[in-house]
């Protein structure tokens, strides 16, 4: 099995090499207005020098499932979170990221770790705005030859906005919901000579939704400018500022003694505090990007990054619910992070032929430096002596953070101040350096066979000091990712594909928050996949797409008499995809997608946590005129399990029930520079619970509603 592994990885790394070499063709042979046509259309990764790929690629030549979702999909359908995206794409799900933070399962994969920006690692936990971004790519299975640790069950990169340089144009959208939430979005481009110009997007949002207490503002502005330094070199240079603020809201209890459901009785209630359920989030962002072609066939591109974050979250949430009584119990914490990353990296590619073979390689090495502070504290409530606390169920709960009662009737008073360290939860400083140097090659073996084979290492340096223990720990990795990949081309427009791929995670965890002990010791987890699919492009503009996936998961362990390593399995995952996107007719456009997955924990529970065996989401626009459009979708998610574990004397499971929700839209261009929108939320006003973080918070769905949108560019 080992062999066979490491054949196929061979093979996906020379399957990456051919699909270059075959956008090197594609792209020589097209002029600029269809290769800027199919870019619409979402036939390529982005094909600005800071793809998710590295190299601008062909979808029918990359082998693996991935789907891109362009600016205009997303003013389309109203989307206003990467969870909206998420909703509408196959092999994935959203979790709810204890109310703070975008959180993706993917593949059965929990990761809120594996963002990137401009292919850039983008890891703090926020919710990440659209305002700014030309499209958004996500990409399934384990990826770590091109981002490195992480990307266990895919990655999501966020593409930005940049100037285009002899243009001039400004583009505004401003939107109000019927709860009362509204947003306004600038962009403008201004040439600023022959070789440079200046771009800035902006936004601001005022949230609101269906929820008691719920409220917050989002501003980011992010001013761009692009150098034509010579025919062969470009610059990007950008900078983002955001200032983000909201109410943290976890979602409402399960019930543990019977079915296991959220409480649908609680849909009203939300369990927290107006004044002490809040995440805050400063960030200063500075990117550049060197594009220069050294000849024909050699080009490099270099990429620099330095990003300050500053989060804090706080909150309460229930922690246990009794039916019988209904009385819930509060548990909380307050967390804070300091963050600075900085990012180095560089690659060549460069495209040579040895006899009838063509070759694109691809070199790179990467840098990464990343000073982390972070610390965790616990409420103290007066009443218990402790961080818990029981309330009767009632709405709105008897608590006001400094006054009310508890269930017995006791005054009752919380804090977040430190309390003799006892409820201190965790305060601990990291340093994390990362060095990686990769290789790919694709090669296209004949007209109807592609190969991609590649390896990445990468050295994780990982030093942190347990502050509260007076611990200093490190620990060091050192990893080699292959990925190989085989595509069979029967005709220009069909691929057939295999590939495997490798990524590992450092014990240390996503956001290296600490390191145990026993977790220094032990060797990183270990993502292994394989992939077979299908890629068929009927007519320009039109495609379908198909895979069968197995994800399986290593971890080392330790015997703790005798002290001797081994390896356990871990998670495993198997499923199936499909997607279906494009032009039916000129005045039809539909994107349709289907996944069946199952899987197995390592303590052998079938179904884990998460993973709902069927998932599908249909959108649909129809032109009605050449002014005014309509649109339908509809999502459907399987039930699934909030936890590895049965809680309760009746074995209970927490889950999440199935669920069908139905979207609509309409529009109206009045000119060519204004647009009228409405998009329809939960069209059937059903109530469904999307997502959990654990067993007592379980998200509310939003009602039946809508948002009035006011877009054009002049």
């Amino acid at each position: 099995m080992k062999h066979q592994l490491a054949l196929s990885a061979c093979a996906s790394v020379l399957i990456a090499s051919i699909s270059t070499a075959s956008l090197a063709q594609n792209t020589s042979s097209n002029t600029d207005k269809t290769v800027d046509e199919i870019i619409t259309q979402g036939q390529y990764l982005y094909s600005d020098q800071v793809s998710a790929l590295k190299t601008p690629t062909p979808i029918i030549d990359v082998p693996q499932s991935l789907s891109i979702i362009t600016a205009d999909q997303i003013t389309a359908q109203g989307f206003t979170s990467i969870g909206d995206i998420i909703d509408y794409t196959p092999g994935v799900n959203s979790s709810q990221g204890e109310g703070h933070r975008d959180a993706i399962v993917f593949r059965g994969v929990r990761s809120t770790a594996d963002f990137f920006i401009d292919g850039v690692r983008d890891d703090v936990q926020y919710y990440r705005p659209l305002y700014n971004l030309e499209q958004v790519e996500i990409l399934r299975g384990p990826n770590a030859l091109l981002f490195g640790r992480g990307g266990t069950g895919g990655i999501l990169n966020r593409v930005t906005k940049k100037g285009q340089i002899g243009e001039n144009f400004t583009g505004y959208k401003a939107s109000v919901n019927t709860f009362g939430e509204f947003d306004v979005q600038l962009d403008s481009n201004i040439a600023t000579g022959e070789h440079s110009a200046f771009r800035v997007n902006a936004f601001y949002e005022n949230l609101n939704n269906h929820r008691d207490f719920y409220d917050g503002e989002r501003i980011g502005i992010n001013p761009t400018v692009k150098f034509e330094l010579s025919p062969e070199t470009t610059l990007d240079l950008s900078y983002e500022y955001a200032d983000h603020e909201r109410f943290i809201d976890r979602g409402i209890p399960t019930d543990d003694d019977g079915t296991g459901f959220p409480v649908e009785a609680l849909k009203d209630i939300v369990f927290g505090d107006p004044d002490f359920n809040k995440t805050e989030l400063e960030a200063h962002i500075v990117r550049a990007n060197l594009s220069h072609r050294f000849s024909e066939n050699l080009k490099g591109v270099f990429n620099a990054s330095y990003a300050d974050y500053d989060k804090l979250y706080q909150n309460l949430y229930a922690s246990d619910y009794i039916l019988a009584t209904n009385s819930v119990q509060l548990d909380g914490y307050i967390d804070t992070t300091q963050r600075q990353n900085l990012n180095l990296s560089g690659n060549l590619i460069g495209e040579f032929e040895t006899g009838t073979i063509d070759h694109t390689v691809m070199v790179g090495v990467e840098y990464s430096d990343s000073a982390n502070n972070n610390d965790r504290l616990n409420p103290y409530f007066r009443t218990t002596g402790n961080d818990r606390e029981r309330f009767l169920a009632t709405r709105p709960l008897d608590f006001r953070g400094l006054s009310g009662t508890n269930f017995d009737g006791d005054p009752v008073a919380v804090t977040f101040q430190l309390n003799d360290n006892s409820n201190l939860n965790d305060d601990t400083e990291a340093d994390i350096k990362v060095f990686s140097a990769y290789i790919q090659n694709e090669m296209a073996l004949s007209d109807k066979f592609d190969l991609v084979l590649g390896a990445r290492f990468d050295r994780f340096d990982f030093d942190v000091d347990d502050l509260k223990n007076g611990v200093s720990r490190e620990r060091t990795d050192e990893e080699i990712s292959p990925r190989a990949g085989l595509i069979y081309k029967p005709q220009e427009n069909i691929s057939v594909y295999g590939s495997f791929s490798r990524s590992f995670l450092p014990r240390s965890g996503e956001q290296f928050a600490s390191i145990s002990e026993d977790a220094s010791l032990l060797d990183p987890d270990v993502f292994e996949n394989l992939e077979a699919g299908v890629k068929w492009d009927f007519v320009p503009g039109l495609s379908f797409t198909a895979a069968y996936f197995q994800n399986d998961q290593t971890r080392a362990d330790r015997d703790d008499v005798t002290g001797e390593d081994f390896e356990i399995r871990g998670l495993e995952v198997e499923g199936f995809e499909f997607q279906f996107q494009g032009q039916i007719t000129e005045a039809l456009y539909i994107n349709a997608g289907y996944t069946h997955l199952s899987g197995e924990t390592d303590q052998g529970r079938e179904i884990p946590r998460e993973l709902p065996e069927n998932m599908a989401s249909l959108w649909a626009t129809y032109q009605v005129t050449d002014q005014f459009g309509l649109g339908f979708g509809a999502t459907y998610l399987d039930e699934s399990f909030i936890t590895d574990f049965d809680i309760g004397d009746t074995g209970a499971h927490p889950t999440l029930p199935s669920y069908t929700r139905f979207d609509a839209a309409a529009y109206y261009d009045v000119t060519d520079a204004l647009r009228l929108q409405v998009n329809v939320e939960n069209a059937t006003d059903t109530l469904y619970f999307p997502s959990a973080h654990s067993t007592h918070q379980a998200t509310v769905g939003a009602p039946l509603n809508a948002r009035f949108t006011i877009s054009g560019r002049f």
